[in-house]
Parts: structure tokens; sequence; C-alpha cells
């Protein structure tokens, strides 16, 4: 664009946007930090497009490559390249991006340009995370995505909002800093060089690949998360705001399973072989046990937080069985995941800011004031019960037919999670929306406006267009997940 490099822009627009906004200053000039906000957050998703369209879908090399010297000393570069693995997430998280923009646009109606500073800078940091092939700026890109969400959890949020933002980032913190320790151990193992690809290539002992595994474990399983590490997500849904909420599930949790992929499989790929089972068994745990933990729960957002996590045991499931299938299959239930998951939260929202109130209790009958809510709620209920011709569909069904070429059990347990999935959502779906009215504030209930629907409208598009037709997100994944897969079949031990 312009003869600019794409990389920076997607990662500097919004910053440098969110900056703007935040000189906006005080709620006097909300008008112009909404505005200044859309504008940005526009041009943020725009800039992203071109690394879709100009994507060389048929190599598995790094594109758009921009490399300067940082930090001399320790031969730390700004080194940004994408593949077929990293790229869709940059393109997704600046889409929900823009979408959480127009999603707040009404409800908040305090410090306004401070909430949407916040997640355009948020959304700059979280592309370079994807961007980043030095360790050392995807650790710094990795740590500071975390403020911007403390700040919304704990200045938007609810009641109990500072706990939440507290344990959020205590959790995800301890975590990534044996993350940290593992890339100085890799620095002096590649003879003084930080690039991640430089890692890869790197012959170490399995005792020390175990280490490093268990390492990187700590800190990617806490930002998936995985059970038993996943306590901090549904107090962080429950108390973040709307928005919060669909960037946590959307792109947050992604960024913990993307981990596994760039440093887990192949910086240590005999020890990841060697620990598969521990990781098929947590994933397994968490998309069967998770599944019935959703099925009791009051709360709706809380209950989307519990099958986030019992969805993104698919995803870890996906990566650790070893095959095409596995790896694109939870790739694409990423992505997936990042549209049914915003739809399910902003259908919430829409609820909450009515009603001021998530339990599903409060609720019943919202078919007869909102039909065109109920029929968009309807949708999105659906495809994260898995239903064909969704998008929640077609990653399931891919990770599901790799795990019966591994291990039928696998498979079957995996399987489990279409049952509880569509128990413990349209349970939900069928105690809200249907039946008589019988609360009274539900009787005043307005149906959704414009902004609303077309907000929802959009979702509904990626959600149905993926599931009829996912050939154009597994296209790109095809020639980096198989370059991934013969990498880690290659032992790296010395």
């Amino acid at each position: 664009m312009l003869g600019l490099p794409p990389l920076s822009l997607v990662i500097w627009v919004p910053i440098i946007g969110g900056l703007a906004v935040l000189a906006t200053g005080s709620d006097k000039n909300a008008p112009l930090a909404r505005l200044l906000a859309l504008i940005v957050a526009a041009a943020g998703f725009i800039v992203s497009i071109p690394l879709y369209t100009g994507f060389d879908a048929t190599t598995s090399a790094m594109q758009f490559e921009e490399l300067l010297p940082w930090i001399y000393r320790f031969n730390v570069n700004y080194h940004l390249g994408v593949d077929g693995i990293s790229m869709p997430f940059i393109l997704l998280n600046s889409f929900t991006t823009l979408l959480v923009v127009i999603a707040g646009w009404e409800v908040i109606q305090k410090k306004v340009a401070q909430y949407m500073a916040a997640f355009l800078i948020m959304s700059g940091l979280i592309n370079g995370v994807f961007a980043a092939l030095d360790a050392v700026l995807f650790y710094v890109f990795f740590e500071a995505m975390l403020i911007p969400m403390y700040l919304v959890i704990g200045m938007w949020g609810g009641p109990n909002r500072v706990y939440a933002a507290i344990k959020f980032f205590l959790y995800t913190l301890v975590g990534s800093l044996l993350m940290l320790v593992a890339f100085i151990y890799l620095y002096f193992q590649s003879g003084g060089s930080f690039e991640i690809l430089d890692f890869h290539k790197v012959a170490i002992g399995m005792t020390a690949q175990e280490l490093l595994f268990i390492a990187f474990f700590f800190a990617f399983a806490v930002k998936v998360p995985m059970w038993p590490v996943h306590t901090w997500l549904p107090d962080a849904h429950v108390e973040a705001p709307t928005g919060g909420s669909v960037v946590l599930a959307a792109i947050t949790l992604k960024v913990g399973a993307y981990g596994f992929l760039r440093f887990s499989l192949p910086i240590v790929p005999d020890a990841s072989q060697e620990l598969a089972w521990i990781m098929i068994t947590l994933s397994l745990i968490a998309v069967a046990y998770i599944g019935l933990v959703a099925l009791v729960q009051a709360d709706m957002k809380k209950l989307i937080a519990y099958s986030s996590i019992a969805h993104m045991g698919f995803v870890t499931l996906g990566f650790f069985i070893f095959n095409p299938l596995g790896i694109e299959g939870g790739l694409v239930q990423m992505i997936s995941h990042g549209f049914i998951s915003v739809a399910l939260f902003l259908c919430i929202g829409v609820m909450y800011d009515r009603l001021h109130s998530r339990q599903i209790k409060d609720y019943g009958g919202l078919v007869n004031k909102m039909p065109v809510f109920a029929a968009f709620f309807m949708l999105f209920a659906m495809a994260n019960s898995g239903l064909p011709a969704t998008s929640g569909f077609v990653g399931e069904f891919m990770v599901i037919m790799g795990a019966v070429k591994v291990n039928f059990w696998y498979a079957f347990v995996a399987a489990t999670t279409l049952i509880f999935g569509a128990a413990y959502t349209l349970w939900m779906y069928k105690r809200v929306v249907f039946g008589s009215v019988t609360n009274p504030h539900v009787e005043e209930m307005q149906d959704i406006n414009t902004r609303e629907f077309l907000v929802l409208g959009v979702l509904a598009i990626c959600v149905l267009a993926m599931g009829l037709y996912p050939k154009p997100f597994t296209d790109v994944m095809h020639a980096s997940v198989n370059d991934l897969l013969t990498h880690v079949s290659q032992s790296k031990l010395p």
C-alpha cells in the first residue's frame, strides 16, 4: 500500500491512532473520540487486507518481511514476517477491533476516548505478536498486550473487576516469565541470536527440550486457556465489558494456541511428540469436562466463557495429533471461534444493555419482543453447537477426522463436544428466547437497532460463508502446515 511496509502499518496505524484518540481527552469530546476511533479501526482493517490479497499460498516461507537492527549489543532486531499460520489472525484481529469500536459506540458513556484508545493500541500490539520473528520483539508485544486488557477489565468491568483484572494479569505474567528464560537459553544455544527461525535449527538434548517444552507450556497454556490453568477466564469474561469479552475470546486466546505452533512444535519437536499425551489428555478433559461445567451455568457470559475453553480444547488436540487435518482443523477452529464467540458475546451485550442482567432466569419469551435479534441469536447458537453449514462445524469435523487416524478414542471423546455443546447452548437459548414473557422488564425491551443489526449481520455472513466455503481460509494454511509437520518429523537431538 503506497510502497509502505504492510506489517508495520498493521501494527503502528492502530497504536498511533489510538494515542491520537487518547489525546482527545475528556468526555466532552466523546463524539470526536468515537469518530476518530472508527476511522483508525477502519484504516487498521484496510491496511491488513493486502496481507491476504498479496499472499503467496504456494510457499511456506515468511512473507512481507521487514528487518531493522534494534538492540545491537544483543543482536536484537525489529524483524517482522508472516506465513500461512500467522497471517489470518492479523486479519481476524483487525476485523474484530473494528466491530468492537462500532459495538461500543453508544454503550460506553464514560471515559470514551480512553476506552476506544485501549482497544486500538491493544490491536496493534496483538498484530505485533503474530508478526514478530525476533524472540525479544515477540516477548515485548506479548507482555505489552496485557496492559490495555488489564485496564479495560479494571476500569469498565463489573463489581469484581479489580479482582478479575489482577487475576488475569498475574496468571498470564507468571507463565510468560518462564518463556523469557527459555528464550535466553536458546539465545546462547543458537550462538547469540534471538531470531525465532534460528531457534528452529538448534539441536538440543532431550532433557533440555522437555524443560523448554514445560516453559512454553506454562506461557501458552494459560493464554489458551487449557484445563487446569483456565480459572482466570470465566472471572475475566464475567467482569469485562462486552468489548473486552469479545477481544479476549476472539483474539487473546488464539495467541496462546499460536505460540504452540510457532515455538513448541518446531523448536522442541522431540519433546513435543514425547509429551503429546499430556496435551491430548488435557485437551480431551477440556472438551468433555468443561462442557459439563458449562451446562450448569446460570450466567450467560460465564456459560460462553466455559464454552470457549471447550472449543479451544479442540484446537490443542488438533495441534498435538501431528497430522495436516488436525493442525489445519485447529487453525480453522480458531478463526471460526473468533467469529462465533464475538457474535455470542455481542448478543449477550445487546440483552445486557437493555435489561442489565446476564442471568438466564431473568429472561424468557424474548422472541415475542425481539424477533430479529432472536433469529441472529439462533444462528450463532447453532454455530456454537457445530451445526453443518456453519463455521463451527468445519474445524471440529477436520480435527475429529484427523484424530480418527491417530486413535479412535481420541475422536470419540472429542466428538462429545457436539452433544455437550448443543446441550448447554440450545438449553440456554430455549430458556432465554422461547416461552411466554414472565419478566415485565422483558416486555419493555426493543428489538436491535441499525448499528446492532449491521454488526450481527456481518458476523452472520462470516459464519455462514466459512461454513459453506472454507477453502479461502484453508488454502493459505496448507504449505505452512505441511512444512511445519516435515520439520517436526526431523529430530533435533544432537
